[in-house]
């Protein structure tokens, strides 16, 4: 049985009852949530981990994606970003290579990640028929399939299915034009083998089958969103939206045959079409769990997308976005780096705290403290209430200042110092009358 299918039940599973007690919230919620769909719970049978959830009423989640290229294939190095990602605070990774043994460095995630791990699985199918036969265009059906199969029976938690990009789908791109075109990489792939082999989308066409996999190891699908923009000037275009609806029709087949199920989008979108998108997934897909993939809300400052899209996730998590891929410093350049994971983890983490803080998935408690800790000089509390402790150590030790109580920044003239040696040390008769 699948959670969804438990649920449906009315049978509280113990990963159930671990992401309640992890989410403050109610056995009750999470079980009507997971029945209805609104709420995720991505562990494979085959994958020991704690489990996490991603949905409605729950704090906004931050996956971490890793993965070698082409042109740099080192799985020590990929390793060491998963344990950054994680030791950053991530809640989820996915291994997206497309250089090297694919199988081993999925299988070496797996294996020392106590995280839900994610995939797509067209990737592999395509690399390894481009090795073969050399172009994309020659894999075969059956590849597609059993690609997925292998990867659930590893253990993979979620999986990004390029199930919605069909003839009509593809229609309404070539029909309308686009600046950057088809950004999607496993999109590229599947389009340019419909397109090839004037045939449709096997995994549009053979949904079930992809259905039945994941229900046999109850992996979550995270529905991919290949038509999502690349560029500002392509956000919330005919052939998002009309992907949005085969999205939607998808879903609703998922959830009954009893299968988990998050929607991806959109990419390059302005922050003010944000909540219009958030809504309109919503709305279309019957409320199931938003994975934002970014968002970037400008296209021009390369270096430093991570800060663009803190900003997206910032305001993807107020309108009711559920679960938030990073982007690093690197995003449109290069690789990244170990260092790159780490501040993009960051980055994305603060803009999810941000929204979620507008949203109410939190009361600011935390900010509440930090602001006694910060009146009081508590240096070590501050520190122990900093999202990244570490750092905001280094950035004070690293300029020391002569007075303890203070900072190098205001030194002597230290106004919380100042006020709570003069304003708040006892009563004053003028400020009695």
């Amino acid at each position: 049985m699948t959670q969804i299918s438990d649920a449906k039940n009315g049978i509280l599973t113990e990963e159930m009852k671990i992401v309640a007690a992890k989410e403050g919230v109610s056995e009750d919620f999470i079980l009507k949530s997971v029945a209805e769909g609104t709420i995720v719970i991505p562990k494979n049978i085959n994958h020991p981990i704690e489990p996490s959830a991603i949905g409605a009423g729950l704090r906004t989640k931050v996956n971490a994606t890793i993965g070698t290229s082409t042109d740099i294939v080192n799985f020590d190095e990929e390793e060491l970003k998963a344990q950054i990602a994680i030791d950053a605070g991530a809640d989820c990774l996915m291994e997206l290579s497309i250089g090297g043994d694919l199988d081993e460095i999925r299988r070496r995630i797996l294996k020392m990640s106590p995280l839900p791990v994610g995939s797509v699985p067209i990737y592999q199918a395509a690399i390894e028929t481009i090795r073969e036969e050399g172009s994309a265009i020659y894999m075969d059906e059956d590849t597609m399939f059993k690609t997925i199969e292998k990867q659930a029976k590893d253990g993979i938690d979620f999986m990004a299915i390029h199930s919605s990009i069909n003839i009509e789908t593809l229609t309404r791109l070539k029909t309308q034009g686009r600046v950057a075109g088809l950004v999607s990489r496993g999109g590229a792939f599947i389009s340019s083998w419909i397109v090839e082999n004037e045939l449709e989308n096997p995994l549009y066409k053979n949904f079930d089958y992809v259905l039945e996999i994941a229900k046999e190891y109850d992996v979550v699908l995270s529905l991919a969103n290949g038509m999502r923009a690349g560029a500002i000037a392509d956000s919330t275009d005919r052939a998002q939206v009309q992907e949005l609806i085969v999205l939607g029709e998808l879903i609703d087949r998922s959830r009954d045959f009893g299968v988990q199920c998050m929607i991806e989008g959109p990419g390059h979108i302005p922050i003010n079409e944000i909540p219009a998108n958030v809504m309109i997934q919503k709305k279309l897909c019957s409320q199931a769990p938003f994975y934002m993939l970014g968002p970037i809300v400008c296209d021009v400052a390369p270096g430093y997308d991570h800060i663009v899209s803190a900003i997206g996730a910032a305001e993807s998590a107020k309108a009711g976005a559920d679960f938030i891929c990073y982007v690093t410093p690197a995003e449109h350049l290069a690789l990244p780096s170990p260092e790159d994971v780490k501040e993009g983890v960051i980055a994305t983490r603060i803009g999810a705290y941000a929204g979620d803080m507008a949203k109410g998935a939190h009361n600011g408690e935390r900010d509440l403290e930090m602001a006694y800790a910060r009146k009081n000089l508590d240096w070590e509390e501050q520190y122990r209430l900093a999202l990244t402790p570490d750092v905001a150590r280094a950035k004070r030790d690293a300029r020391p200042p002569e007075d303890r109580d203070a900072c190098t920044m205001c030194g002597n003239f230290c106004a919380v110092k100042l006020v709570n040696e003069w304003l708040d040390s006892g009563d004053h008769d003028i400020l009695q009358k």
